[in-house]
């Protein structure tokens, strides 16, 4: 049984340059969408599944309606590696997910809380011991495309001080700055404000109103004392 045959119609030599920026697309959706799987954002990395074996079809249909054709099988093979590279930096760009700095350091550290917390960061300070002496542990929680402003805030105050960065999954009930840009104008508001919205609906438990209803009864009607109680028959 004959499954793929090749087209008689004429192939476009623009073709495999359009195979190439479908699968470019491909890659560089399916990258960010595993990216945002990995930090929580599950409505967000839906959506761009969407998309992204949409043009996938598209991409493997004319490869299998031109079977003959080298040229879409190199386009193919180049937009998958060049959307790889792509993927990561479009995430970079973006700023998906939320990090924790914690930063040690052997110097008085009121002044870098005190610098962070004029950034609107939230900012929790412990006293430790390290392998030279007591030190300071500050920990804050920062959006991750806020990252490059944190860091230089910390080289402002220690140039030579220590800091790590580790991803979060999740967190709230803190001190955040507010967002600034980020997914704004990349992905519709009201696509946003569902992917904040719904993880909190779906755990939270439903919740039955009784309606309240006001039913007018009729006036009772005052009896003459004059007549007296009635009798019975």
């Amino acid at each position: 049984m004959l499954v793929f045959a090749d087209s008689t119609a004429p192939v476009s030599p623009f073709l495999p340059g359009l195979v190439f920026v479908a699968e470019l697309c491909v890659v560089t959706l399916s990258t960010v969408r595993i990216i945002c799987l990995g930090r929580g954002q599950k409505v967000l990395a839906s959506a761009i599944g969407f998309f992204e074996v949409s043009i996938w079809l598209f991409a493997i249909g004319q490869i299998m309606q031109n079977l003959s054709n080298l040229g879409c099988y190199l386009g193919f093979a180049g937009g998958f590696t060049a959307g790889n590279f792509l993927g990561v930096l479009v995430e970079k760009r973006l700023g998906i997910g939320t990090l924790v700095v914690r930063v040690i350091t052997a110097r008085e550290a009121v002044g870098l809380a005190e610098r962070l917390r004029a950034a609107h960061y939230g900012v929790t300070s412990l006293e430790g011991r390290g392998a030279a002496g007591p030190v300071t542990v500050v920990l804050t929680v920062i959006p991750r495309k806020e990252l490059a402003g944190v860091v230089a805030i910390i080289k402002g105050f220690d140039p030579r001080c220590f800091y790590s960065v580790d991803d979060v999954q999740s967190a709230e009930a803190g001190v955040f700055p507010r967002p600034r840009g980020g997914l704004r104008g990349v992905v519709p508001a009201p696509l946003l404000r569902l992917s904040a919205r719904l993880p909190r609906a779906l755990a939270r438990p439903a919740r039955v109103e009784l309606a309240r209803v006001c039913v007018p009864l009729p006036e009772s009607v005052p009896l003459d004392s004059s007549e007296g109680p009635a009798e019975a028959p």
